[in-house]
């Protein structure tokens, strides 16, 4: 039998033989290692250990020790919940159940279930669990599985799509309970260590508004009962800091049902704060020697052809016609900003050329998806793109990722940072793609970044550094990136005068240093829990009076204070009650004024960490305002000074 070379992760090359699987590559690796082996990922996906490998895959194999496990043994429980529902409820038909960065969720239809149901499932699931029951994977033929769910349309569906030409099909089974499904999973029910649901939604099927509407279960499941309480903990925690709670009690946004869904509508506090995070990106573009441009929200649908984003992004485009021609409101802010480029004759002398536009974008989620500011369907990204000479392109990027960990210093913020190579759906050569990912590579280790490899989640024109963030329950969410584009340059036969007197390509880099005003603003408002740095909190003085008597002072205090967005408390409440209302607000300083302060001409001030400092002269905390706000602190400091 003829052998095939897989790549391991060390980098290192191992000849197996053609029909190998992903445990025959971990028993070559070493017999403790085969033994030892739960599952695999091949080239980025994650898959059954008995799943195929291929000449030239890349191979890493997964054990109760790695990352992955935890995936593998939340499939497993959602299973496990399949089983517990199906011995309750045999009516239930099941959709889909897969695991997830939290957990898993099961999606199931036919059965009417609330949230008072899910305690006695989840007792049958540790039933199951201590059966410790052994889940096998058996392939049957397809003809076989279209016969078993010949009255489960969701399951007919996924055959016909998902599983289209598949012959024969995979099953994991586990007693008296089996399910489609390709798998991974651990090898019996008594891995799961610990389990619980967590609530109970309703959903659509594939996430779309026209089709059925199902119920959707979520739970979670770890290795042992201490890291579920100690998830519990987080996920509490995560709540109270949750976006959508925070802005409705700081009045900073909401996306109310009349103006439609994935639409919000940002508050004068959020406002505020909008245009400070826009200030200051505004500042470090031109500091980076970037031009403000601007670009309308709609354009003819041929820009969309030329730049490629049509045949790639139409189903997610809102398209209208006017006068008997499509329009598209724009996904992307890239072929306007290629299209002012391409207005004028340049010269190698002149590059690079440097844009930079907080531009609303439109992309038609599906409403299931939408969440908060996290998910939304308008958008402003804080959008920059750049014309460079091919020789340039390092120094190009490495001046973006300065400036982005100069975002994240400023915000106190820790960020993944993964290389993100071709995806399947693509345009341009692979000589193109393997430049502009080699040129990208170099970039991370010449910086000694860390950095994850993402294969296939690339841009379609382009592969990419993406930055995420992690929020309190380990979720990460898209942030910062920087992209290298050979295609849309070509696209639209953009060219500069080269030394040579010759017609040259640019290449155009597309970057962002928040990723999105709003999911930004999702994760500022959690990372800091509402408690938002002096120079960006939206009232960042509140003047108290110790009682209507000294309500002119208070003002006269604010005056003299400048420019900054401070009220006065002029409500006839206890000062107690002032304090507890500017402490709830989040408001970063409270100045206190009674007899005693207006007599001497000074302030009292109070922090939202409950420090006071009495006796202050009003000039003096002006010129501390002054410097917290320049520099950008993080907590307001004047008591510690």
């Amino acid at each position: 039998m003829s052998e095939i070379v897989v790549s391991l992760p060390d980098g290192s090359e191992l000849s197996v033989s053609e029909d190998a699987t992903v445990e025959d590559v971990a028993y070559e690796i070493g017999p403790g290692l085969g033994r030892d082996t739960v599952a695999g990922v091949v080239d980025g996906e994650l898959v059954d250990k008995a799943a195929p490998v291929h000449d030239g895959a890349e191979i890493v194999i997964v054990t109760d020790q790695s990352d992955e496990y935890l995936r593998v043994l939340r499939h497993s429980a959602a299973h496990v919940f399949a089983q517990a529902l199906q011995r309750l409820h045999p009516e239930a038909k099941l959709a889909i159940g897969p695991p997830t960065d939290e957990g898993f969720y099961y999606d199931v239809a036919n059965v009417d279930l609330d949230q008072d149901d899910l305690e006695a499932i989840q007792d049958e699931m540790e039933t199951i669990i201590e059966e410790d029951l052994p889940i096998e994977r058996e392939l049957r033929p397809r003809e076989e599985a279209l016969d078993t769910y010949d009255d489960n349309a969701y399951k007919q569906e996924i055959l016909q799509e998902e599983a289209a030409g598949e012959d024969p099909i995979s099953f994991y089974v586990q007693g008296d309970f089996e399910d489609l499904c390709k798998g991974p999973h651990v090898e019996s029910t008594g891995e799961i260590g610990a389990v619980t649901l967590l609530n109970i939604s309703s959903a659509y099927w594939r996430g779309d508004e026209d089709n059925d509407t199902l119920t959707r279960v979520y739970g979670t499941a770890f290795e042992s009962e201490s890291d579920l309480e100690d998830y519990l903990t987080l996920r509490e925690e995560a709540q109270e800091r949750d976006h959508r709670k925070l802005g409705q009690e700081l009045d900073l946004f909401s996306i109310p049902e009349v103006t439609g869904p994935g639409l919000p509508l940002y508050h004068p506090n959020g406002k505020k704060i909008l245009d400070e995070l826009a200030d200051y990106a505004r500042s470090l573009n031109l500091d980076a020697g970037y031009d403000p441009v601007e670009t309308p929200h709609l354009f003819r649908t041929e820009l969309w052809k030329k730049s490629g984003h049509y045949d790639n992004y139409v189903d997610d485009m809102f398209l209208m016609d006017v006068n008997d021609e499509e329009y598209g409101l724009k996904p992307m802010n890239c072929p306007g900003h290629a299209t002012i480029f391409d207005q004028k004759s340049w010269s190698y002398r002149d590059l690079p050329v440097r844009y930079f536009e907080d531009g609303k974008v439109y992309r038609k989620e599906q409403r299931g998806e939408l969440s908060g500011l996290s998910r939304v369907w308008s958008f402003t990204i804080d959008d920059g793109h750049l014309f460079c000479r091919p020789e340039q392109i390092e120094g190009e990027v490495n001046q973006v990722m300065d400036a982005i960990y100069e975002v994240l210093d400023t915000f106190d913020l820790d960020a993944h940072v993964a290389l993100a190579t071709r995806p399947e759906k693509s345009v341009g050569g692979d000589e193109i793609w393997e430049q502009a990912e080699s040129q990208l590579r170099s970039v991370l280790e010449n910086q000694g970044i860390d950095y994850d490899l993402e294969p296939g989640d690339g841009a379609f024109y382009g592969p990419k550094i993406d930055f995420a963030f992690e929020d309190a329950l380990g979720r990460k969410w898209d942030g910062p990136t920087v992209q290298l584009d050979f295609n849309m340059p070509e696209r639209f036969e953009l060219s500069y005068t080269g030394e040579d007197n010759e017609e040259h390509r640019p290449v155009m880099i597309h970057r962002a240093l928040y990723g999105s005003y709003e999911r930004f603003f999702m994760v500022l408002i959690e990372h800091f829990d509402g408690k938002f740095p002096f120079w960006l909190a939206p009232e960042q003085v509140r003047i108290l009076p110790i009682s209507d008597d000294q309500l002119g002072y208070a003002h006269r205090v604010k005056n003299e204070l400048g420019d900054f967005r401070i009220s006065v408390e002029d409500r006839s409440w206890t000062l107690g009650r002032k304090i507890r209302e500017a402490q709830e607000d989040r408001v970063p300083y409270m100045i206190v004024v009674g007899d005693d302060e207006e007599e001497n001409g000074t302030i009292s001030v109070r922090d939202r960490k409950e420090q006071e400092r009495q006796d202050v002269d009003v000039e003096t905390f002006r010129a501390h305002l002054e410097s917290e706000y320049d520099e950008k602190r993080i907590e307001p400091d004047f008591i510690e000074e």
